[in-house]
């Protein structure tokens, strides 16, 4: 990854391509990148460059919620993140900050010899805990606003010129008395003043919601960040939801990152949760959003820096993804797939893995192509050409991008195609292979003489290529 002035400057310079009418100009911005990364700009930088430019076209004009309690205010990353959330300001989307307070407010209740009382997992919020409440969220919605404020030249911040807005934009009530426990001015949400927001948002400013919210009688009330956040996504109808929290997304059995979540995935692993948990807060927020409305929740970590800018501009990003939308799906392709599907094999025709096949053969014969979409990228492709008479048909052109090998998506492309041959009749598939033999070997296929293949297949058969003939009965 480059330096992140370099990254800063480069997703700025990609924007000058969104639109006609709105021109960004980044003249002002050149002190950011170094001599060096402006002149003789790395293989790294450039296809850094020339992959963010679809997201931020994507991004621009979009709405995100975006989620950061006490403790990434507190984190030294913080800094970096306000970096990163001027540029995607810069690059024309809409931000909502909710923000929370957390450990402040503990450390406020030490000093003046408070405790917090909690009852499962709400506070108990009297007078004198409410005093250090309106305390901490006024003094961290101050350093928020303070760090979008600066403009140092040489940093990222220099000629950002940001508007920040805050106010009693959202109304709330008390939770009142629960088993008999008065729990003062411990609240719910009960409004967004979506109109409000909306307002300052295309005026481009950046709306901050604190952990505060106001009753028509004027009574303050303590909030969830996370509640804050999630009400004000679903209302707004937000694009996204992104959730800043110490862990670097969700993690499998193996440790791994689970990159993607579906709803009801997400909701089994809150059952495994601690309910007072940070994590549990974080994926309850995602799960609520992605349950009304909101298409994408993201967790990341307010620990890693740059994890909004991969999560947001690269297609594996850093953390968790819970979504409703196929990110990642196998199907049949279509006229608009022989683009990405040239592009795909290209590489492995000049290597001579594959035979060379042109655009508009490829356009005849698209019909017959499976492919593996990757938030719109073809990361994997077959095809299946039917022999009907013998009841058998030819696996060819299979190949998965070289960044995405190894997780399984060639299984998928031949499970694709198997269901595909099952159901127009045919009882054997044949492949002919010159670099990986094995790996049909390790699925089913056995070596046969090219005396296996259909008749009309034998004539145009290559011998000076050479492949192996592996037939698979299905």
């Amino acid at each position: 990854m480059a330096h992140d002035n370099c990254r800063y400057l480069c997703l700025q310079g990609c924007a000058l391509q969104l639109n006609n009418d709105d021109v960004l100009l980044p003249s002002d911005l050149l002190g950011l990148a170094t001599l060096d990364s402006i002149n003789h700009p790395t293989n790294d930088y450039v296809h850094s460059f020339r992959n963010s430019s679809p997201y931020i076209n994507a991004h621009r004009g979009r709405t995100f919620v975006v989620l950061l309690d006490g403790y990434a205010l507190q984190h030294p990353n913080f800094a970096n993140i306000i970096n990163d959330l001027a540029l995607l300001n810069s690059l024309g989307v809409r931000l909502v900050l909710a923000f929370g307070a957390r450990p402040q407010i503990l450390e406020r209740l030490e000093r003046r010899s408070l405790s917090l009382e909690y009852v499962g997992a709400r506070p108990v919020i009297t007078n004198e805990v409410l005093e250090a409440v309106k305390d901490a969220a006024g003094s961290a919605g101050i350093e928020i606003q303070s760090l979008l404020s600066m403009g140092l030249p040489n940093s990222p911040m220099h000629g950002a010129s940001l508007r920040v807005a805050s106010g009693n934009m959202i109304t709330a009530r008390p939770v009142g008395v629960l088993d008999g426990k008065d729990f003062g001015h411990t609240g719910q949400v009960r409004k967004v003043d979506c109109g409000a927001i909306n307002r300052q948002l295309d005026d481009g400013t950046i709306v901050l919601l604190p952990p505060l919210g106001f009753s028509p009688t004027g009574e303050v009330f303590s909030l969830s960040v996370e509640e804050v956040a999630t009400r004000a996504a679903i209302e707004l109808k937000a694009d996204k939801l992104i959730v800043f929290s110490h862990a670097h997304g969700l993690r499998d059995e193996s440790g791994e990152v689970i990159r993607v979540m579906p709803p009801r995935e997400a909701s089994r692993h809150l059952e495994a949760l601690d309910t007072t948990s940070t994590e549990y807060a974080a994926l309850y927020a995602a799960w609520q959003t992605s349950r009304f409305g909101v298409n994408r929740a993201h967790l990341i970590s307010y620990q890693q820096d740059g994890a909004l800018i991969e999560d947001l501009f690269t297609r594996n990003g850093s953390g968790t993804m819970v979504t409703q939308e196929l990110y990642e799906q196998v199907r049949d392709a279509t006229i608009e797939d022989v683009g990405g599907i040239l592009e795909l094999i290209r590489p492995l025709e000049e290597q001579g893995v594959l035979v060379r096949r042109s655009r508009e053969r490829l356009e005849n014969e698209i019909d017959l192509f499976t492919v593996v979409e990757l938030d719109g990228m073809m990361i994997g492709c077959a095809a299946l050409y039917p022999f009907t008479e013998e009841g058998i048909g030819e696996l060819a052109c299979v190949a998965v991008h070289a960044q995405y090998q190894g997780g399984q998506r060639g299984d998928l492309i031949l499970q694709h195609i198997e269901k595909r041959a099952n159901r127009i009749g045919l009882n054997r598939l044949f492949v002919l292979t010159t670099h990986t033999a094995h790996w049909f070997r390790e699925r089913g296929f056995e070596p046969a003489d090219v005396d296996a293949l259909p008749r009309s297949r034998q004539e145009l058969y290559n011998w000076q290529r050479n492949s192996k003939v592996f037939v698979k009965a299905l």
